[in-house]
């Protein structure tokens, strides 16, 4: 996990790219036998970096792990460890972790977004959120923040390193899930998806091993998850969007029910020594691509295992993306940066662009219409 994740500059040092969208037919021709065969359960097993392939609604995922020191009094890390760092633009691991945009905390000072939602999965440690709205907040250490980001706004995602007596890790998702044509002009909204309010599904199998599934979009079993934002792809059941999280231990067995044909699934070993799926070996820290109307039975081995699943059905429409925004066309992407240039969607309204709150707050979300969740 050490090459640089292309997130560069947002505004100064963007990539275009383009992606073509279709839908692959359920049943292959043998190349041998004329024949014609069902599709592979499993397909597309490569290996992972930092950030992760997608598919359609999804646009990617990354996984953040670093390993913080002690903060100092401006909750980041003492000053001798950022000797050596293109600061900045620090996306190469040096001491356990990276400093990312941050020249002081490590994060993301504010940066705009437009076209698609964000979903901000906090395992380990804080992140702290302002925006363009006047919006606020600090949530982690299983909180999730799910962010549409619609016709256009700023935010900053910061990750304060709050203990000065003892190191400070941090492990997080980010999940980018696209908006359709008809959705990417809404008005943007963020909710929080707190710790407590996320439902786990507890299965145990035959030898009494556990598996528990943190739902975060979607169901599983009886387990229903918390409302996302209402322009989301996903707040439609027909879309069949799911994020799952699993934990499996060591020797457990599990079995993730089927979806409907034509939808999208991956799934992402992150954690573990081993596990097999419908008899098929996936080594750590690889993806798959799994038909969706196939049950999947998922053994693990030795170590306890962790998976991520990102399932939905596919938007289908063309993916023009440039840096921070998403849209259908090009003529949509310079629209979005000659609105960006003229309005900074709404301004950013904070001292600094890299905003963190007071060491001493809690768990919070300021919503930008004024009413404030506490969590402590």
């Amino acid at each position: 996990m050490s090459e640089k994740l292309p997130r560069k500059n947002f505004l100064e040092k963007l990539g275009l790219g383009i992606a073509s969208i279709f839908t692959a037919p359920s049943l292959v021709k043998s190349e041998n036998s004329g024949q014609m065969n069902e599709k592979p359960v499993i397909s597309r097993l490569q290996q992972m970096g930092f950030q992760w392939e997608t598919a359609d609604p999804f646009l990617f995922c990354v996984h953040h792990e670093d390993y913080f020191p002690k903060g100092n009094s401006e909750m980041g890390p003492d000053k001798s460890y950022l000797q050596g760092r293109h600061l900045g633009d620090d996306f190469i691991i040096k001491d356990g972790f990276r400093m990312y945009h941050g020249k002081q905390v490590p994060g993301f000072p504010g940066h705009p977004h437009r076209g698609f939602e964000t979903i901000t999965v906090v395992r380990k440690g804080l992140v702290d959120h302002a925006d363009s709205l006047g919006a606020a907040g600090r949530y982690g250490n299983g909180d999730v923040q799910w962010m549409t980001a619609g016709k256009g706004v700023q935010h900053s995602e910061m990750f304060p390193l709050l203990r000065s007596d003892a190191d400070n890790p941090l492990e997080l998702f980010q999940i980018w899930i696209n908006l359709p044509a008809s959705r990417k002009m809404v008005e943007p909204h963020f909710k929080m998806l707190w710790a407590e309010q996320i439902p786990h599904h507890i299965h145990r199998d035959a030898k009494g091993n556990t598996t528990e599934v943190e739902v975060i979009a979607g169901k599983l079993g009886n387990e229903k998850a918390a409302e996302c934002p209402p322009d989301s792809w996903a707040a439609d059941p027909h879309n069949e969007v799911a994020v799952l999280n699993i934990r499996m231990e060591a020797g457990a067995t599990f079995e993730l029910p089927a979806a409907s044909p034509g939808i999208s699934r991956k799934l992402y070993f992150y954690q573990g020594s081993g596990i097999t799926v419908n008899g098929q070996s996936i080594p750590s820290y690889h993806s798959f691509m799994a038909l969706s109307e196939k049950l999947l039975q998922i053994q693990n081995g030795a170590d306890e295992a962790r998976i991520l699943v990102l399932q939905g059905r596919p938007i289908a429409e063309p993916v023009i993306q440039y840096g921070p925004f998403v849209m259908n066309s090009k003529e949509e992407i310079h629209q979005a940066f000659e609105d960006y240039h003229r309005t900074q969607f709404g301004g950013w309204p904070w001292p600094k662009s890299g905003q963190v709150h007071e060491r001493s707050a809690g768990r919070f979300a300021l919503h930008a219409d004024g009413r404030k969740e506490v969590k402590g």
